[in-house]
């Protein structure tokens, strides 16, 4: 459209796309990297997320005073816990308390059960339960906080504006003797990229909800997999 409007009335000038650049593709370029980022650093804490599950977990299992009944319940405990991390992150729901009453059910079946865990045993459980809690907080993190608003609009606003911006450059470098097909093309092109970009940057930013194509395979951090 933006074309058309400037072969139409005879627009056409010559501006520094060096300004575009800075105003569109280095705030492009800024969002994608940090979540790309975001999204390496929420694997490393499912990864500990799990790992601190399975441990808790084998320091049960590995223990002799523990009956059969008991080690049923953590693991259900556990199983719980997981289940319920991974539904909440599949979701935009920012309640978290449902989760945590199941994490704080691990402390509560180590104090009911201190007299068959080991003070050792328990001190240890102690410090992997820190590391889950370090994972989930960290997960719900990236889960609630993204890329600023502000910064997103911007770089959608610009995208908009620039056909408007870029159509009457395309047309003086061109020429008007030259096919219009030309102008329709690369501006059509270059706008499409730009989409493309923001569209990129809008799926890594929230890589849990198994909407794009690199989000998360989060089935594959269930503790019972």
């Amino acid at each position: 459209m933006a074309v058309f409007v400037c072969y139409y009335y005879d627009i056409s000038f010559d501006i520094d796309l060096t300004l575009l650049s800075i105003a569109i593709i280095f705030p492009l370029v800024f969002t994608i990297r940090g979540s790309f980022r975001r999204r390496e650093k929420a694997l490393e804490h499912l990864s500990q997320f799990r790992s601190a599950l399975k441990t808790l977990y084998y320091f049960i299992m590995s223990s002799d005073t523990i009956i059969s009944e008991k080690r049923e319940e953590i693991e259900g405990i556990l199983n719980n816990i997981s289940e319920k991390t991974i539904v909440h992150l599949e979701n935009h729901n920012a309640d978290v308390q449902d989760v945590d009453s199941h994490i704080n059910s691990v402390y509560q079946f180590i104090i009911d059960n201190k007299e068959s865990i080991g003070k050792s045993v328990r001190e240890k459980m102690f410090r992997f339960m820190s590391d889950l809690h370090e994972a989930i907080d960290n997960l719900f993190a990236i889960h609630t906080h993204r890329t600023p608003i502000s910064l997103k609009a911007y770089c959608k606003v610009f995208i908009y504006i620039f056909p408007a911006i870029y159509s009457p450059t395309i047309i003086f470098h061109i020429g008007k003797g030259h096919d219009q097909f030309i102008a329709y093309f690369v501006v059509v092109l270059t706008e499409f990229i730009l989409i493309s970009l923001y569209n990129i940057q809008d799926h890594l930013e929230y890589p849990f909800d198994n909407k794009g194509l690199d989000d998360i395979k989060l089935e594959g951090f269930k503790f019972d997999r």
